[in-house]
């Protein structure tokens, strides 16, 4: 089904693997305008084809890999694509984004996506080269890690899962490259479907709509990006693992299962450290300009070096401060295809739970020489691995802890404290994935780690800055953009903030009590915004790549859509207002003993969300909101409200 945009191929895979019927699947332009690509389209297909309350990781459940209109355009970092399913580890929407080559190599092949239907009887993987797809047996490959496995696969773009996919880990991620699918447990689905890889090749080249004027200003845009000082020095420079540092001064780094929010032995695990005695030299995914990867050298192997995330919740959050564990951990995590994430907070919510007798497993606070055998046990879930395999929410269920049990939705807490920041600690309850920093709009950047903060225990500004950043970075993903390039719209001069104090105090006041502004822009018709920001220009390449009617206020709208559309899904499977919410030892234990202000006052954030989200008292969207939207289809009498 072909398509009057460019930067699209015009066409889906559509593959049955119970019978192994290879079809197309049918793309309307109206989903193109309204979900641009990525997540949002993903969602609305499995809302369109997914009956509400099946099991995740039965046939009946379709993994989706899609990518967006700037995928492989040259744009700056756009090697972004997304691997969407009902998530086996929440019950609630499933998506994972990620760069690499993979999404490149598929829309040379021809192909903006593919979506994945029943199960193969055997071990599979898929070879799609163009229009020669064929699915081929996999036995060989079954039980590989997942270099083992790409390695076996051949040239071209891949996906595969490791052993924890294989075993049905409710965790177990999707590895492409050194990149990864690590939240939601897209590679459990993937294992369930007896699918190991996917490789793609093809020499197809994308069509854009208006390419002389695209690609001189691309050039333009990756010079402000590699001008900028977030995107072009401390990013570069230290990487991600750049805010260890800067949150544990703050008292927003996670640390012994998130009971504290500073670490004693923070520098040891830090960006600074990593770069000083470790780093070989830096490496990022095709297109893009910032290259925030570290390659470190282990065991006389030059292998991928720890993000922030794996730093603090393999690091502060178990009390370890050993940087030569947690490099070897991150290897062995991604070649067993176990998210970071997750397995940090399961270990660090074990350990507690065992510090309280509630469950004698063995696993210590500070403790590391068992850490790689149970990281293997998950992965193959023998003994205790078991147990572990199921995340957080799981193990509070069968052993207690409910109350510092760090998850919502069932999906565990990314590596950022919560009650140091009221509006990150917001996106947590309310991000449709689960608590996941990226999809609760990365508040944190605004309140604690960034050069320009607003003040981050006012709550009353919190609800419209989250929907704000929510929407916002829900659109730069679906577009085909990595959340980096975002970091473009706080002016470089903010950066020199931090060294003049009166006026940094100034601007903060001022950016805080903005929020009634930005309550009336989230409220503003787009054709209020009919512009393109200099800053942000995301809106400007989509309409130059495609030829779409684009500009800020529908790039801000597709954001929104696209959130209310997963909402929607959430809600059909029965994951209700009960929900939005996070452990008690969040909202009502104190961060700092003592001080009340340091707790996360969600119950008077949250009313005030739903209202400016346009959403009613039980958090469902109104009627009226979906047909602003273009959502109406949907029915909201008869949504599965818990």
């Amino acid at each position: 089904m072909t398509s009057k945009y460019k930067g699209y191929t015009g066409k889906v895979l559509d593959i049955n693997l119970t019978t192994n019927a290879i079809g197309e699947y049918p793309v309307t332009d109206e989903d193109r305008e309204k979900f641009l690509g990525g997540r949002f389209l993903s969602t609305k297909i499995l809302w369109d084809q997914l009956k509400p309350g099946i099991d995740p990781l039965s046939p009946e459940n379709i993994l989706i890999v899609m990518t967006s209109p700037l995928t492989g355009t040259g744009a700056p970092s756009t090697s972004r694509y997304d691997i969407s399913a009902k998530s086996p580890h929440t019950g609630a929407i499933g998506h994972s984004n990620s760069g690499g080559p993979f999404g490149i190599y598929l829309k040379r092949a021809g192909w903006d996506g593919i979506v994945l239907r029943g199960k193969a009887e055997k071990p599979v993987y898929i070879d799609i080269n163009e229009d020669n797809v064929q699915i081929k047996p996999a036995e060989a490959l079954w039980g590989l890690n997942t270099e083992e496995a790409q390695e076996k696969l051949g040239k071209g773009g891949k996906i595969v899962i490791g052993p924890a996919g294989e075993n049905l880990v409710k965790y177990a991620v999707i590895v492409s490259g050194e990149r990864v699918h690590g939240r939601t447990g897209m590679g459990a689905v993937m294992g369930s479907k007896n699918i190991k890889g996917i490789i793609a090749n093809g020499k197809k080249k994308i069509e854009l709509d208006q390419p002389e004027k695209f690609r001189e200003g691309v050039k333009k845009w990756v010079k402000m990006i590699q001008n900028h000082p977030a995107t072009g020095d401390s990013t570069p420079r230290l990487g991600t693992a750049q805010f260890v540092n800067i949150l544990t001064r703050k008292n927003a780094l996670p640390t012994r299962n998130f009971s504290r929010g500073s670490f004693e032995g923070a520098y040891n695990i830090s960006g600074e450290r990593l770069a000083a005695d470790y780093l070989v030299k830096n490496s990022g995914c095709p297109s893009c300009p910032i290259k925030c990867g570290r390659v470190v050298k282990y065991n006389n192997k030059e292998i991928k070096g720890p993000e922030f995330e794996m730093l603090c919740l393999m690091g502060s959050n178990l009390e370890i401060d050993d940087m030569d564990a947690i490099i070897r951990w991150n290897y062995e995590l991604d070649m067993l295809g176990l998210d970071t994430i997750t397995t940090g907070n399961t270990l660090g919510f074990a350990m507690e739970l065992n510090e309280k007798g509630l469950w004698k497993n063995g696993i210590e606070f500070g403790k590391k020489d068992n850490i790689s055998d149970v990281l293997k046990d998950i992965a193959y879930r023998k003994g205790i691995g078991n147990d572990l395999a199921e995340g957080v929410r799981f193990l509070s269920e069968k052993y207690g802890g409910k109350e510092f049990a760090a998850h919502a939705k069932g999906l565990e807490i990314a590596g950022y404290e919560p009650r140091a920041a009221a509006g990150h600690a917001l996106g947590y309850a309310t991000a449709n994935r689960g608590a996941c920093h990226l999809d609760g709009g990365y508040m944190i950047y605004f309140e604690i780690s960034g050069p320009m903060t607003l003040d981050p225990k006012h709550y009353k500004s919190k609800p419209s800055w989250t929907i704000l950043d929510q929407n916002l970075l829900a659109a730069v993903s679906a577009g085909g953009n990595c959340l980096f390039t975002a970091w473009t719209f706080v002016p470089g001069i903010a950066y020199k903030l931090p060294g003049m104090k009166i006026t940094s105090a100034i601007v903060s006041k001022i950016l805080t009590y903005t929020w009634v502004t930005i309550t009336a822009l989230l409220k503003a018709p787009p054709a209020l915004l009919g512009i393109h920001l200099p800053l942000l220009p995301h809106s400007k390449y989509i309409k130059l790549a495609t030829g779409m009617k684009m500009n800020l206020g529908r790039y801000f709208r597709v954001g929104d859509r696209g959130y209310n559309m997963e909402k929607l899904f959430n809600l059909r499977e029965g994951i209700g207002k009960d929900k939005d919410t996070l452990a008690k030892r969040f909202t009502d234990e104190p961060l700092v003993p003592g001080d009340e202000t340091s707790k996360v006052p969600l119950d008077k954030m949250l009313p005030k969300y739903y209202k400016i989200r346009g959403w009613d008292e039980n958090g469902v969207p109104t009627p009226k909101t979906l047909k602003r939207l273009g959502l109406d289809f949907a029915d909201v009498s008869k949504m599965m409200i818990s």
